[in-house]
């Protein structure tokens, strides 16, 4: 049985004790839960033992639920507890001298889904930083990266940094979060006061999960749209569709495992994607459907797409490859409808000059390659092997389970 960073803190007094007599502050959110289904601030509150002095919340809130992208969380008190809760998806992204003033540790207690993306990664990063600069230790209470260690995409290259990327880290990058923060620690060579406090009996390459305790854990929603293990599993190709005029399927109730849009042909595309390429098609059932958003992009329309399922006998964890497969469906829509205007333009995470795609992509490599109809997958798999290649290597080093 999995015992969480959390659960263990909680159970064992002399993991604790260097947190006695300091002031704590925990970083959380809706998913910072523990084995027993209670919020992680509230559980450290009920031992009675620690001076909780603040918290903070990353993207979509500390408590809250916050839909989409750009949707701010102001700083508030917490309602159980009256302690301050900063949020750093509001006025700021960085903590403040002021924040970083009013604790000794921070406690990080985050779910990840494992993806350069997801904003989450980016807090951590900024407050490795800021802790490291002001001298506050940092304690990660490590949690699964519920899509395991297969890696896929390319790095972020230097320059293309934002709050969607970073760091030089590979798209689908194959860590927790406790081994997130001692790669970036290290490669940044701070002088920080980094704990780990790591899970027991976590395996991520073991059947069914591949890095999802199934049955052990219930799946609480990381941000609003992350529903499932099988969005989870998606979204390293289906984060892509942000940068697009698709549907992602926001206002839907499947949002990042559909994409559809009401003005294509989705089974002309699903065809030509099956002749050019059908090993990018692997290990994953992808189903044909119709989807009408109640709200962001094409609401009210009937959208023609199709939904990735890897909730079936049909999923193979080593061969799914969703990077690689949303990389075709755009190629394969780029040569099927060269006219279509297939790249949103719009304010992308406080971004204005920069398209999102590559900002998403880390990147003009992926855009590139997508609208010149010269340009065949093996160009692209060239590029992403070597990128994977040399993220294994990196990365293999920070591997605690």
């Amino acid at each position: 049985m999995i015992m969480l960073g959390i659960d263990r803190l909680l159970i064992n007094p002399t993991l604790r004790q260097p947190l006695r007599g300091r002031r704590v502050a925990l970083l959380g959110h809706p998913a910072s839960f523990t084995a027993a289904g209670q919020h992680s601030l509230d559980a450290l509150m009920a031992l009675n033992e620690l001076n909780i002095v603040a918290a903070f919340g990353p993207q979509h809130g500390m408590r809250g639920d916050k839909q989409d992208n750009m949707i701010e969380t102001p700083d508030a008190i917490d309602a159980r507890h009256g302690i301050p809760v900063f949020s750093l998806y509001g006025t700021v992204r960085e903590p403040t001298p002021a924040m970083l003033d009013c604790f000794d540790v921070l406690l990080i207690d985050l779910q990840d889904i494992g993806t350069r993306i997801y904003t989450y990664v980016t807090t951590l990063i900024y407050l490795l930083e800021a802790c490291a600069a002001h001298s506050k230790t940092v304690w990660v209470l490590d949690r699964p990266n519920p899509i395991g260690r297969p890696l896929e995409g390319t790095i972020l290259e230097l320059g293309w940094e934002s709050f969607v990327g970073a760091g030089p880290l590979l798209m689908r990058h194959g860590l927790t979060f406790g081994e997130l923060a001692r790669w970036f620690v290290n490669s940044q060579k701070l002088d920080i006061d980094l704990h780990i406090i790591e899970m027991e009996n976590y395996q991520p390459n073991a059947a069914p999960g591949f890095g999802w305790p199934v049955n052990q854990l219930p799946w609480v929603n990381p941000s609003p749209n992350a529903s499932s293990l099988n969005m989870a599993r998606c979204f390293p190709g289906t984060v892509l569709l942000e940068g697009t005029t698709l549907s992602e399927g926001r206002g839907t109730t499947v949002a990042l495992e559909v994409v559809g849009a009401p003005d294509l042909d989705i089974t002309q595309i699903l065809a030509r994607m099956q002749r050019e390429c059908p090993n990018w098609l692997n290990g994953v059932l992808i189903r044909p459907c119709w989807f009408e958003p109640t709200f962001h992009k094409h609401a009210g329309q009937l959208c023609a797409g199709f939904q990735l399922h890897t909730d079936n006998a049909a999923y193979r964890h080593d061969q799914f490859r969703p990077y690689r497969l949303m990389a075709l469906f755009f190629k394969c829509l780029r040569w099927e409808y060269p006219d279509y205007p297939l790249w949103r333009k719009f304010a992308y995470e406080y971004e204005t000059e920069r398209l999102a795609i590559d900002l998403l992509t880390g990147s003009s490599f992926f855009r590139e390659w997508v609208d010149d109809s010269a340009a065949l997958p093996e160009d692209f798999e060239q590029r992403l092997c070597a990128d994977e290649q040399q993220w294994a290597e990196i990365s293999a080093p920070f591997h605690r389970y």
